[in-house]
């Protein structure tokens, strides 16, 4: 649900303005209306340097995981020059980076000089000095030609891996010719280069130990990030502000949950504030959202937010996919050894990664769901149980066969697009009225009877009384008819509805979204039966036969789970946000609730 706000609105002196601000950080409970953009020269230097200081230390950080663990961390001593830590910092990477890219260069230079042999580029000035042009070759031995050596002055320099690298001489101004195509003769020779990268390799060493002993930096950095972030934040609220009574006041608004009322404005009455007034926020005044779910729910705000919060006056639906979402991840996961699997994982990282604990806590509950609805096919690990521990026909007989999972999915998936229309009706009735929400309801109706009527043709027989067949079909007929669009012209009320029943083809369009849930768990085993056989027919290979089923039953699993869980994450997803937001009539935009504090 969206937690009920209550709006502030606060006069204060101006030049008190930034204490009271400073004072308000430490509460942490007021969402001050305020842009999160720069909006003059000040704001725009201060989120220049938090926006470079959070690159920065997300650089230091990814380079640190690239130190080997052995890197001696050399002595730093700090210079008053050298006291911005941010500075030295940047500086390092850079030369680094630098560094490394120059020995790169260096090493491909070496290895391009190497055939060549020792040379000095001295002798090339002396050779012209004396008048004669030196040209250089390279040719393979195939394709060097011992006669040359009889026709032109030729010296061989080196013979390198297959190369001949040799120049011929020629008169400066006189013609000259030679079969093949010149070189280019390195600008420096492989010694000076290789003394170029020894020293290359020292400074790339010494940069990174002073790297290595900075580490402990790292708190100190972040701790000046979050105080500048407080800074910037704590800017932008002063900068939202309006000057009244010609610069000495400044007037502000603000929005903080209303169960915290008392605490707020107990604080409030401890400022020196010219006045301060509150009322309860409206949805008009776009207030911040802040969701409040129980354990379960809470979980799957992480799903929701990656599309958007709701409008303060909307139904938050977080407490209504979430077990849907479950479902459906279980459902396109398709196999209950995958999700004993992940409930595992999950316990690992919450006990050796607590930073992860509210994402592993979600992996456990899809997990749990992925075991849960592959029981309903008999799924584990590209097999059926009731094959592997031979099971009677009778207990066989209760699982679900692929056909069955195909009309399982469909009938869920309609499952979740009526308790969407009617989370539209009765957030309508009560919001707009009780005839708004009678056409959703009308709906949910039609596609009972629908449902119904289409199961009891294929079973051959009928699944409802007649008296509820007319009451279901006519009743939701009726409701579509004369609520679809509820005004007082009669015509224009009932050509509103037969215009509406339009909408009878996207329902259906949606119903049929909801096969995806049962063609990626079809497929996921499938290919863990493909990985089982292919195990299986290893294992008759003498002596490694049994590693090799091992292994590849292992990694092949492996594949398959992570493989069928980017579907199993996304395609619930895009049911939710498609199929279930849209005929919930969800309309969403809220911004999130971010109050001014210091616990960043």
């Amino acid at each position: 649900m969206v937690k009920r706000m209550t709006r502030y609105s606060i006069i204060s002196f101006q030049p008190e303005l930034m204490d009271f601000l400073d004072r308000l950080q430490e509460l942490g409970l007021m969402d001050i209306t305020r842009s999160f953009k720069a909006t003059d020269e000040n704001s725009s230097r201060l989120l220049d340097i938090t926006t470079s200081q959070k690159k920065l230390i997300r650089r230091y950080k990814n380079f640190l995981k690239t130190l080997p663990e052995d890197t001696p961390a050399k002595e730093v001593i700090t210079s008053p020059a050298e006291c911005d830590i941010f500075d030295r910092i940047d500086t390092l990477l850079d030369s680094s980076v630098s560094l490394k890219q120059e020995l790169t260069t260096a090493i491909r230079e070496r290895n391009d000089a190497l055939p060549w042999g020792d040379f000095n580029p001295a002798d090339i000035d002396r050779l012209k000095k004396a008048g004669f042009a030196p040209h250089f070759y390279t040719v393979s031995d195939k394709r060097f030609d011992p006669d040359w050596e009889k026709e032109y002055p030729l010296q061989l320099l080196n013979s390198h891996e297959g190369k001949n690298c040799f120049v011929v001489l020629s008169p400066i101004g006189e013609p000259y010719a030679f079969p093949i195509p010149e070189s280019q003769l390195p600008q420096q020779s492989a010694r000076t280069l290789d003394a170029k990268i020894a020293s290359l390799e020292q400074e790339i060493k010494d940069t990174d130990s002073t790297l290595a002993a900075l580490r402990d930096s790292m708190p100190e950095m972040e701790r000046k990030h979050v105080l500048d972030t407080q800074e910037l934040d704590k800017y932008f609220a002063s900068a939202a502000s309006e000057s009244q009574a010609e610069g000495s006041l400044s007037v502000m608004e603000g929005f903080a949950p209303t169960e915290n009322d008392e605490l707020v404005a107990e604080f409030l009455n401890s400022c020196d504030l010219v006045v301060w007034l509150s009322e309860p926020a409206k949805a008009e005044d776009n207030p911040p959202i802040k969701l409040k779910n129980n354990r379960f729910s809470r979980l799957f705000e992480l799903i929701g937010n990656l599309y958007m919060l709701p409008t303060y006056d909307e139904v938050d639906l977080t407490p209504y996919f979430a077990p849907f979402y479950m479902l459906f991840f279980g459902l396109c996961l398709g196999d209950m050894g995958y999700g004993l699997v992940i409930v595992l994982a999950s316990l690992f990282v919450i006990w050796k990664v607590p930073s992860l604990r509210e994402y592993a806590k979600l992996g456990i509950w899809l997990g749990v769901g992925t075991i849960i609805m592959p029981m309903l096919n008999g799924s584990m690990f590209g097999t059926k149980i009731y094959d592997v521990f031979n099971m009677s026909d009778k207990i066989t007989g209760l699982f679900f066969t692929d056909i069955k999972m195909f009309w399982f999915a469909i009938i869920f998936g309609l499952v979740h697009i009526i308790l969407a229309r009617l989370i539209s009706a009765i957030y309508k009735i009560r919001r707009e009225g009780w005839q708004h929400g009678m056409s959703n309801i009308g709906w949910c109706m039609i596609l009972v009877w629908i449902s119904l009527l289409y199961a009891g043709s294929q079973m051959g027989k009928s699944l409802m009384p007649s008296w509820l067949g007319w009451v279901l079909g006519a009743g939701g007929l009726a409701f579509v008819l004369l609520f679809s669009n509820p005004v007082r012209n009669p015509v224009k009320r009932i050509l509103g509805g037969i215009t509406s029943l339009y909408d009878i083809t996207g329902l259906f369009g949606d119903a049929l979204s909801y096969i995806r849930l049962f063609g990626l768990g079809a497929a996921g085993g499938s290919l863990g039966a493909v990985i089982n056989a292919m195990s299986m027919a290893l294992k008759g290979i003498p002596y490694a036969g049994w590693i090799l089923c091992i292994v590849l039953l292992v990694f092949g699993h492996l594949f398959v789970m992570l493989l069928s869980a980017i579907g199993a994450f996304v395609h619930p997803m895009r049911l939710t946000f498609v199929e279930f937001y849209k005929n919930a009539d969800f309309v969403g935009g809220g911004k999130p609730y971010r109050p001014l504090n210091k616990n960043n």
